[in-house]
């Protein structure tokens, strides 16, 4: 399906509304996303359908994805330039990962590292949707000629098989059926750690006491930098034999933009519990205006609703387009007019 040269790229990403949203998933990824929607034509989603391959309270699920739309918005991306929208408003997102489950192979699923460790904490009881979770990313992926698709590296396996899926269906069908996307990976910042575990990814655990999330408040936040694991020795150095100072002196250069070599030449002669505090410092200066924006947003849920209403309207505009030219590739009859 060939675009348009003089368009913008296309650039789409989603977070699941599980648990509150961490400092992780903003610098990682929402941060990441503001400065790219100037130079892309960017979708970006609360996927909820994700987020029921395990078992969900639905009153905190519907809370949480507004609170994801919400500090999307707080965060300064703007949905006058970029489609903000719930993964379950535009229904051929599900229609399309059935058709990409029927190209996608059991052998391809079952090699996901992430279906595997996930099957290894579920037991027997494995649920089918994390089995085939791929192919609904697949579909969110296709139903919209994306191009770049930022990743963590945790998401790059699924993001391959995307690509693969994509060049299948092209070469069956002898067309230009769907772009080919590629990853984005910030160089800094796209993979936060835990704080008292560095070597894990900062994760959404509400009983972490290395998380920091979104909502939490200041002097919250202040006390589990203050309370980092570092590592032995005294010299701060970035490199992965000390996770622990590598992970704060991350956070610190996401946060500022400033380049790694620069942070730790000017803690040259310096103690550990210096960098600490001005890294929760600047945690804290950098939360504060998301949370209080954020909490400003959830009080007008009409206005949400205005913003999430639009984003899929024009987001179907798009995906039906990929969907019908799919369905008539694969010889779905549709009623005359339809």
């Amino acid at each position: 399906m060939a675009k348009d040269p003089t368009q913008k790229p296309v650039l789409l990403s989603g977070i699941q509304p599980t648990n509150n949203l961490t400092l992780g998933n903003y610098l990682g990824a929402i941060k990441n996303w503001v400065k790219l929607q100037n130079d892309y034509q960017c979708y970006f989603m609360a996927v909820d359908l994700h987020a029921i391959t395990t078992p969900q309270d639905p009153k905190l699920l519907a809370e949480r994805t507004y609170r994801v739309l919400a500090t999307y918005l707080a965060s300064g991306i703007d949905p006058k330039q970029a489609m903000l929208f719930v993964q379950s408003h535009v229904p051929e997102h599900s229609e399309l990962a059935w058709i990409m489950t029927c190209f996608s192979t059991m052998g391809e699923l079952s090699r996901m590292t992430q279906f595997k460790d996930k099957a290894d904490k579920e037991g027997k009881h494995i649920p089918s949707g994390l089995f085939v979770y791929p192919t609904l990313m697949a579909a969110d992926i296709l139903l919209y000629q994306t191009n770049l698709v930022p990743v963590g590296q945790d998401q790059k396996q699924h993001l391959e098989l995307t690509r693969e899926i994509a060049i299948r269906m092209n070469n069956r069908f002898q067309t230009e059926l769907f772009a080919v996307p590629e990853p984005f990976i910030a160089k800094i910042g796209a993979k936060i750690m835990d704080l008292q575990n560095p070597t894990n990814k900062m994760g959404k655990s509400e009983t972490s006491k290395g998380t920091l999330f979104l909502t939490e408040s200041d002097d919250e936040i202040s006390k589990k930098v203050k309370r980092a694991v570092t590592d032995s020795g005294s010299d701060i150095t970035y490199e992965d034999s000390k996770p622990g100072l590598k992970n704060l002196l991350s956070i610190q250069a996401a946060l500022t933009g400033n380049p790694i070599e620069g942070i730790v030449a000017s803690y040259r002669d310096k103690q550990y519990g210096q960098l600490k505090v001005e890294t929760a410092d600047l945690v804290v200066n950098a939360i504060r205006p998301l949370r209080e924006e954020t909490e400003r947003l959830m009080k007008d849920r009409g206005e949400l609703d205005r913003i999430l209403k639009l984003g899929a309207t024009r987001a179907r505009e798009v995906a039906h387009t990929t969907l019908e030219k799919v369905q008539e590739l694969l010889g779905f009859v549709r009623p005359m007019g339809s």
